[in-house]
């Protein structure tokens, strides 16, 4: 059994805890507002799933998934997280996050400003083009005509696997869109981002992206 620690425990981390405990791994859940607050949420999740501060679970997760905002980065412990695999589910909206400069000119990528913060962490992007209630809605079984695709970026080909076979447990294929510099293929704004494909299309998605100025 893995434990998969959670930073940000919001519509994509409650619904990404259940898909893991779905899986037979344990979760512990933690948000910037205290494990106090999350008593309700672990309730429901059942007796494989615990609440902890932030540190504690970058401490105890196996692997760790990242669901913050972007302004919340760094207050994401390094330490904890080195040489563990991460992943990273966030977008850069303007409107929330205000402007970056670097983002805007298109010099790095949401992931990559993660992957700085966390130099001894292995990084993969994937979870951020699927409206999170379809996370535990639209998965299917292998092989099922038509099956829904999850793109995925990483500079590591381990990593990648790793997260594949992640993606096929829990009812999804993975498209492999490169390096975490091509992040920015599916989020806001792109064909991909929300849209339900399959491997094909997706790839084809993917491709037709158009990096644009933020304004």
């Amino acid at each position: 059994m893995t434990t998969i620690g959670f930073i940000g425990s919001g519509h994509i981390g409650s619904q990404l805890a259940r898909l893991f405990i779905a899986n037979g791994d344990s979760v512990v859940m933690s948000n910037s507002r205290g494990p106090e607050t999350l008593a309700d949420l672990i309730a429901e999740l059942g007796p494989r799933a615990s609440a902890a501060t932030v540190q504690d679970a970058a401490e105890q997760g196996d692997i760790v998934v990242v669901t913050v905002p972007l302004a919340a980065i760094e207050t994401i412990p390094a330490a904890p997280l080195a040489g563990k695999l991460v992943i990273d589910t966030n977008n850069y909206y303007f409107e929330r996050d205000g402007h970056i400069a670097e983002l805007d000119d298109a010099t790095t990528t949401v992931s990559e400003i993660l992957a700085a913060h966390l130099p001894e962490s292995t990084i993969v992007k994937v979870f951020n083009n699927i409206h999170s209630g379809e996370l535990t809605t639209t998965g299917t079984p292998t092989g099922t005509a038509g099956r829904r695709a999850l793109p995925l970026a990483s500079d590591d080909a381990d990593a990648t696997a790793a997260v594949s076979t992640i993606l096929d447990q829990f009812g999804f294929d993975a498209v492999d869109a490169g390096p975490l510099s091509e992040g920015w293929r599916y989020e806001r704004d792109t064909p991909p981002y929300g849209v339900p494909l399959d491997a094909t299309a997706l790839g084809q998605s993917l491709a037709s992206s158009i990096r644009t100025a933020a304004k």
